[in-house]
């Protein structure tokens, strides 16, 4: 287990510092001052796994105890036991999740509830209360990752691409859980005690209720992590898309006060989540994982009251008489005043037989951890000549038996920064190969074999894995009012000419030819496709959010 956040520790005593902190009385008095004060009584449920209850509880006098209740593989745990001055509540209370663990009173006595919106309050209001908890939240979600998974089994094959895609998921969120693979002994045991056939795969096993057939959608409605109508009930901005210019313009938004509503189709990072390492991203000299950067964002985003909403994919968009309405692909509407349109580039497939055969079962558009380890002392093939490519190389290069980087142009410099190319080609586990091309898979149920063709040869080579990164085409079918450029990019502002729609004003910087609708990050035409520029991007069209809402 590492920590995504260094100053919180990467082992469970340094954790156990930020996990459990006792409040002086002066920050106690503060914090009580949200809530209203109740009597406990021995034995009384505070909340318990899957209550959507997210009421910060503060102990004055009590004694209560959060534990992993029991099932049919493992016994009830404790998990924390919280005294006067101390505090129960974890990421949850941030992302509207629901419990994943219980609570009871085990001494009697006084506590405090402070419920969602007074803690959306508090931590708007109050900058070192709000630290402490975030802090805590975050070191106790690390924690449960690490002692209580079991209150979340996952059975099922990992290797497969829904596996995979529950993994992704599970990982994104930052979700404690147990994952068994079903050919273990204790993945054949769970599979016995719940009933589970084969064909019921993946499957969820929680304390409360087995779930079969699962796919993220699934989860996340299960976890209460999919979109949930606002306070308000009007957005005032909704973004659909949470990469880097999304997460960015989430960051803004609700900071400055916006009612601000993130939308993602798969889970909060986009691309950039699956990069295995960025370099040059200003701050951060020795570099850091895009999942680490990206994840870093979405905590931060919520810290200022925005709401997530994942996998909730994005049906259309129109314009009524009071702003927009967005559908989500299962019907639910979004009444909002502004949107920004973050949604990217979807991943460019090779025009190959069989390849969605192998899509997740060799053949993967992302090189983090989970792809390393399923290729682990295996040779590999990379496919592309851009950053992204590379970055990739290098990484499945400390894992992989041997990389292969195969680049379909004759020149590695031509679209690579000279910092990477002249890494890959001072790698000894790296072979390059330019002016070749991937032109067959082979496999039975799994990608083991490739033929690479140059101008000179064809011949087969071993390949467990082909990491995919030739580029990406804008994922703008679900717009239908938006002018777009031939290839489906988003036209804004000085690039609209006679398609901006509306009177009395031009558009502003990042708005597209629909009045308070606006785009930023990758989607955009003439974009820099890299993942700074789309944090500027995103944090810039907030301010012309702003005048929008403005001038109404």
């Amino acid at each position: 287990m590492v920590s995504s956040f260094p100053e919180l520790g990467e082992s469970p005593a340094e954790m156990s510092v930020w996990a459990f902190p006792v409040l002086t009385p002066e920050q106690f008095a503060r914090l009580a001052g949200y809530g209203t004060r109740h009597q406990a009584e021995a034995g009384e449920i505070l909340y318990d796994v899957g209550d959507e209850n997210c009421d910060l509880i503060l102990v004055e006098t009590a004694t209560a105890e959060v534990v992993r209740t029991p099932t049919a593989t493992a016994p009830e745990e404790l998990f924390l036991t919280a005294g006067a001055g101390q505090f129960l509540g974890e990421m949850n209370l941030l992302t509207g999740q629901t419990r994943l663990l219980s609570a009871r009173v085990s001494a009697p006595g006084l506590i405090h509830r402070i419920d969602e919106a007074a803690f959306r309050l508090l931590m708007a209001r109050d900058t070192e209360l709000s630290d402490l908890l975030l802090h805590a939240f975050l070191a106790r979600r690390l924690l449960l990752a690490d002692r209580s998974g079991r209150n979340l089994e996952i059975i099922g094959d990992e290797s497969t691409g829904a596996g995979i895609a529950l993994q992704t998921f599970l990982k994104r969120q930052e979700q404690p859980h147990l994952w068994l693979a079903h050919t273990s002994e204790a993945g054949r045991r769970a599979m016995t005690e719940a009933g589970l056939a084969a064909t019921d795969l993946p499957a969820v096993v929680t304390p409360r209720e087995t779930l079969r057939s699962v796919n993220p959608g699934i989860l996340s409605q299960h976890l209460g992590l999919t979109y949930r109508r606002t306070p308000k009930g009007v957005a005032d901005l909704t973004i659909v898309g949470a990469g880097p210019a999304g997460l960015a313009a989430a960051v803004y938004g609700a900071s400055e006060g916006l009612e601000t509503v993130l939308l993602d189709a798969v889970a909060t990072g986009g691309q950039a989540a699956a990069s295995s390492r960025i370099e040059n991203y200003m701050g951060f000299p020795f570099g850091l994982s895009g999942a680490a950067l990206t994840g870093r964002a979405a905590v931060q985003a919520l810290k200022f009251g925005a709401h997530l909403g994942s996998p909730c994919g994005v049906g259309s968009l129109r314009t009524s008489a009071d702003g927009h309405v967005i559908t989500l692909v299962d019907g639910t509407e979004i009444p909002t005043r502004t949107v920004l349109i973050a949604t990217g580039a979807a991943y460019r497939n090779l025009p190959l037989e069989r390849w969605p055969d192998f899509v997740g079962s060799g053949i993967y558009y992302a090189a983090t951890d989970l792809e390393a380890q399923a290729v682990a002392g295996l040779p590999v093939t990379v496919v592309g000549g851009a950053n992204s490519a590379g970055q990739a190389a290098i990484y499945l290069a400390r894992r992989a038996r041997k990389v292969t980087l195969v680049v379909r142009g004759p020149d590695l410099y031509a679209k690579m920064s000279s910092y990477l190319v002249e890494r890959i080609l001072a790698d000894p586990g790296i072979e390059v190969r330019t002016s070749t091309q991937v032109t067959a898979l082979h496999g039975s149920t799994r990608l083991d074999e490739i033929t690479l063709t140059s101008p000179d040869m064809s011949a087969a080579c071993g390949c467990f894995g082909l990491f995919c990164f030739i580029g990406a085409a804008p994922a703008t079918s679900w717009l239908s009012d938006v002018a777009l450029d031939p290839k489906g990019f988003v036209l804004t502002d000085v690039q609209l000419g006679s398609r901006w729609t509306g009177a009395g004003r031009d558009p502003l910087p990042f708005e597209t030819s629909v009045p308070g609708v606006f785009a930023a990050g990758d989607v955009r035409l003439d974009s820099m496709k890299r993942v700074a520029a789309a944090v500027g991007e995103g944090a810039s069209a907030v301010r012309s959010v702003h005048r929008a809402l403005a001038l109404g």
